[in-house]
Formats: C-alpha cells, structure tokens, sequence
C-alpha cells in the first residue's frame, strides 16, 4: 500500500465509527489492513464526486464501508439512474456497470475488474435471442438484468429476481399472452412461473453460485440447526425453493430478517450476504453456508482504490446498442412493485 497508506492515528480516528459498525464481522486484528485503504477512498470519492454502487455479495469492508448506495440489482439500477455524481464505481459485476451506462450515459462508469463477470450473462448472445424470437413469433422476451446489453437489447422489458412475478405479469397482460420468453437463468423463469401462472419458454442457463445447492443440503441445515428459518434466492432450483420457508431476491431475504428477526437462519444465496446483514441484526444467528461467486469477489479493496486512482476501467456501451437496451429497463424501472 505503501507508506502513506500506513495505519496511522489520523486514519484509526477516520475510519473508527465504521470499525464499531463492521467489528462483529471482521477480526480486530485485520483492520488496519483494511483501514488506510477505507480511509483513502472515501478521500478520494469526495475529490472526485465519484459514488460506489455495492452489491449485496460484496465483503463487509466493501459493503458497509464504501459502498455510497448498496443492494440488489434493482436497487442499484435505480441509483444509477439519478445520481448526480460524475463518476459511478460499480462494486459488482459487468453486467451492472453496463446497466449502470446505460442508465447515466453522460457518467463516468468504472469496474474495478473487467473478469468481475457472469455465468447466467456468459450463457447467452444477442444473436441467441433473435434465434429465440423467430422461433416463438409474437412472444415477449423478459430478460433478467444478468445479461449483457446486447441481450437487453434484444428484450421487451428486463426484470431482476425481485420484480421478476411482476414484471411477467405485466407483459402477459400487455401483450395478451399466456406464455413468455423467460432468460436466460432457467430455475428464476420456473420459480417465477411457479408463482404466476404464466407459461415460460426457457434458456439452459444458471448461477453457478445458486445452482450448487441442492434440497437435501436444507434439510441437512434443518436437523443441525432445529428450529432454522431459510431463506433462499429463485435462482436456486425449484426443489431447494420448495424446501425454504421463504424465497426472494436478496432485497427481499434481508426484509424478511428485519420484519420477522428469526432466531437462526440460514440465507441460501453467496456467502458474503450473511455477514453483511449480521452486521445490521447482531442479536441473530446466521447459519452461513458457502457457496462464493467467483466473479463478485475479483471486485477487492485494493482494486477499487486503483480503479479510482488511475479512472479504470472504463465501461462503455454502443450509443445504438445503449437506446435499445434502455427501454426495456426503463419499461422495467415502471412497473410498480
């Protein structure tokens, strides 16, 4: 980090009230490697009217620490549309910060790791839906916000794991369908079409976070811990869903834990979730499985004060791929939750 990056006095008295915040989740012994970092970016945001968007899968020092906006994809799609900031820095994945662009062309979009990418946005093309809708003529595509900006700019309207019953409702109803183009992430369009009625048409992709679960693993949680509240993202198979008391977007499972304050619970989504929410409900009992993602975690500290140091890396997205892709989030950002 180098000498003027050193725990020092000046930086414990910085960065004290967010040690008290995060100290039940990361060891004392840690921070001053975490400290003159924190205590430099937080610096530099303000010199440079630049904002964090933190996803919810960041890591504590990330999330509670630097992050300026965090939460689910939506929530962040929603932050990337009216921030008055000059320069977005986005704490998640590749998808996110072309949202992000899409949303602000006129900002500054940075991703501290241009690898920080995506198994469900990896699976599909642009080309791969045209192929779709010649196919099934007629039908709306609903695309999840995991995709590239070619996708969405192939789609009808976008959605994410936390509107995503919403939105397909909408569109049935808009377009006066029963049946819809649901990609690419197979397990959300069975969960949501679970839940909703409407028929879906399916792509082969899925989370390689969420895809590892397995049913017999909750039931496992459940006669090791009695008494256990689970909580599961729709991107795990229906069967694990099936087995939760309770499924949503990461929004929704950290709701339900201010709403409802279980006991013990079990949140079935990346690692890094629990801790993060630990931190805002001490008093309970997070049974913490571990299933990390890959590619949230090329997203570091050290990274995203390089990626503001040095203004990298720049996302840009195709001004005519950009128009296309934005009215089908916008069409999205309407629907009323």
């Amino acid at each position: 980090m180098g000498l003027e990056l050193a725990y020092s006095d000046d930086v414990a008295r910085a960065t004290e009230a967010l040690y008290a915040k995060v100290s039940g989740v990361i060891p004392k012994i840690e921070w001053p490697a975490y400290a003159p970092v924190i205590a430099e970016i937080n610096r530099l945001k303000r010199q440079k009217d630049a904002v964090i968007l933190a996803h919810n899968y960041m890591t504590p020092e990330i999330f509670h620490c630097v992050g300026d906006f965090v939460g689910d994809s939506l929530a962040l799609a929603r932050e990337a549309a009216r921030t008055d900031a000059k320069i977005i820095v986005q704490a998640g994945v590749h998808f996110m910060a072309e949202t992000s662009k899409i949303l602000s062309p006129e900002k500054t979009v940075l991703i501290p790791s241009m690898e920080a990418g995506c198994s469900l946005a990896a699976s599909i093309t642009g080309a791969d839906v045209q192929l779709l809708k010649q196919k099934y003529p007629g039908l709306p595509v609903v695309t999840y916000v995991n995709t590239s900006a070619d996708v969405k700019a192939e789609s009808d309207i976008c959605c994410t794991s936390g509107n995503a019953v919403k939105v397909v409702e909408a569109i049935a109803r808009e377009f006066g369908v029963d049946t819809v183009i649901m990609i690419p992430d197979k397990y959300l369009a069975r969960n949501v079409a679970a839940q909703t009625g409407v028929k879906v048409i399916t792509w082969e992709g899925a989370c390689e976070v969420h895809e590892r679960f397995t049913a017999q693993e909750i039931r496992d949680y459940r006669t090791a811990h009695p008494g256990i509240v689970v909580l599961a993202h729709p991107e795990c198979p229906p069967e694990v869903v099936a087995e939760a008391d309770f499924a949503g977007s990461t929004a929704a499972m950290i709701n339900y834990v201010g709403t409802h304050k279980p006991q013990r619970v079990v949140m079935v989504t990346e690692c890094s979730m629990s801790d993060n929410v630990a931190v805002e409900y001490p008093q309970i009992e997070f049974v913490r499985p571990c299933n990390l993602c890959p590619h949230m975690k090329r997203i570091t500290l050290n990274g995203i004060l390089h990626s503001l140091q040095t203004m990298t890396f720049e996302v840009t997205v195709p001004v005519e791929i950009a128009a296309r892709a934005k009215a089908p989030i916008d069409r999205m950002l309407a629907v009323k939750l």
